[in-house]
């Protein structure tokens, strides 16, 4: 009896470790196939919307909460917030590389030419991972928080919303070189920009809508000074600059100094997110060159994707939208690939 009384309290006590097991295991759209993929995500990326449904429901909220805190100090955040997506998938894909500081291992992309005293939004990343942690520790990744940060900060600043593929792990490498070559410059051509993006796989259309980022924001004069006073290697200014704007930029970027001096992409509604930004290029008053060879540089559909915007602003956050979905889904870790980071700064392990 004594024997049969233990055998039966072996069978209960196992049992109840599988029920607690099971129970304390992330929800159906978490469980992992054999690829290492959450079931219910995309075959090609593995990624899905509802990834962290059972594993941190609060992810996003948690996500908003901080940015509407960093945005309503600086407005200026949601813009670079946004930049920081795009540079980050740029390199690599969109892996949080961009992220990484400095390391025995790792050359920072910070210290790129595109990112050096320019790149912004670190410390805000770093909160957000803080009380993500907290709340939902080693499980929402860098990448993804960078991924929620852009389109959360599209939201808060008046533009689109999108369903957000996630799921996008970290990776434990960076890319200086990548970043100093991969990132399209400001003063780009028409050609170089659909180069640039056709190395990420992103079309014309994607160039022309994901261009619209830079409704909000602003720009260095070291990024639009040679349109002022040597464009195309003349001393004389870019003749596609409306003469009072030409005036307002020289008024802020003197010729000599004032490098770091900064004015507004989008003069006229500089952190609101709508179509302003195509009106100013047809009225030859966009900023940088890359913005107004969207206009000038002869390829019609882009050309065309700029009138259009400026007349339909539903049009322009429609296609935003779907290209910003595009782009973050440019070669992401995931599966068994990268990490999620406890410190989105440096790689696991490193201190």
């Amino acid at each position: 009896m004594a024997f049969q009384n233990k055998f039966l309290l072996s069978i209960i006590t196992l049992a109840l470790h599988l029920s607690l097991s099971f129970a304390l295991l992330p929800g159906p759209t978490h469980f992992m196939g054999a690829n290492g993929f959450p079931n219910g995500a995309h075959p090609l990326t593995g990624l899905c919307p509802l990834y962290y449904e059972s594993t941190c429901p609060l992810a996003d909220e948690i996500v908003m909460s901080v940015l509407h805190e960093a945005i309503v100090e600086d407005p200026r955040m949601a813009a670079s917030l946004l930049r920081l997506h795009f540079h980050d998938c740029f390199v690599q894909g969109c892996d949080a590389s961009v992220l990484l500081d400095d390391s025995e291992h790792i050359k920072s992309e910070k210290n790129a030419v595109p990112n050096k005293n320019s790149l912004r939004g670190f410390e805000v990343i770093d909160e957000i991972k803080t009380r993500l942690e907290e709340a939902c520790p080693n499980t929402v990744s860098c990448a993804d928080i960078v991924a929620l940060a852009a389109r959360g900060s599209t939201i808060l600043s008046g533009g689109p919303t999108w369903e957000l593929p996630l799921g996008r792990k970290d990776a434990k490498t960076a890319s200086l070189r990548g970043a100093n070559v991969n990132i399209p410059p400001p003063n780009s051509t028409i050609q170089n920009l659909i180069t640039l993006f056709a190395r990420q796989g992103l079309d014309q259309a994607d160039l022309a809508a994901l261009s619209g980022a830079h409704t909000i924001g602003v720009a260095r004069c070291v990024s639009f000074k040679q349109r002022l006073y040597s464009q195309n290697g003349n001393p004389k200014p870019d003749q596609t600059l409306n003469p009072n704007f030409l005036y307002s930029l020289a008024r802020v970027c003197p010729k000599s100094g004032g490098d770091n001096n900064i004015t507004p992409l989008d003069s006229t509604t500089p952190v609101k997110f709508d179509n302003y930004y195509y009106k100013s290029i047809l009225q030859e008053r966009g900023l940088l060159n890359s913005d107004e060879v969207l206009l000038t540089g002869g390829v019609q559909l882009v050309s065309e994707l700029v009138k259009s915007y400026t007349e339909n602003e539903a049009l322009f956050f429609d296609h935003f939208a779907k290209s910003m979905v595009k782009m973050g889904t440019v070669d992401p870790l995931t599966g068994f690939q990268g990490e999620v980071r406890k410190n989105c700064r440096r790689v696991n392990g490193v201190y």
